[in-house]
Formats: structure tokens, sequence, C-alpha cells
């Protein structure tokens, strides 16, 4: 049975795993990252820890998450607001 509290709990790591990056957070986006794949129940966020990856590694190589990044995290999202957001962030 899936525990629909939880599930809420990986959205919202997830959702903060896009603000730390947006705020500029390598570690912090990370920790989110895998969080939000730890609490998840369904498979929603399986590939979201080696997108968020990616694109902290970037953050910290070059001060700012680039577009294909960005578009990265889309992908491993898949549709819906925080797939939509991160593809808005791409430039899509």
């Amino acid at each position: 049975m899936i525990d629909g509290a939880q599930q809420r709990r990986a959205v919202t790591a997830a959702e903060q795993a896009l603000g730390a990056l947006d705020a500029g957070d390598p570690g912090r986006a990370l920790e989110a990252a895998s969080r939000a794949f730890e609490l998840d129940q369904v498979g929603l966020f399986a590939s979201l820890p080696d997108a968020v990856a990616g694109a902290a590694a970037a953050l910290a190589e070059r001060g700012a998450v680039p577009a294909e990044r960005w578009a990265e995290i889309s992908v491993a999202l898949g549709p819906g607001p925080l797939g939509a957001y991160a593809e808005e962030r791409a430039g899509g």
C-alpha cells in the first residue's frame, strides 16, 4: 500500500532539489534528489538523482546549470509540473 504522505514528501524533496539548483547550491540539490528517490514509492524519481548529479557538477564547475542539464532533469521527471518547470529552465 502506498503511503500518500510519504509520496508527498518525495515530491517536496524533488521540488527542493530544483530550488537548490536555482539557488546555486549543488550539495543541497544532491541531498534533496537523493531524498526524493529514497521516499518515492512508485518509481517517479528513479532517475532524478543521476540527472541532478550532472546538473550539480556543472553548477559547481561553471557556476550555472546549462540548458542541456535542465533538459535531462525534465526527462527524468517526466510529464507534470516539475518536469514542465525543468523544461522551462532548459528554454523549452
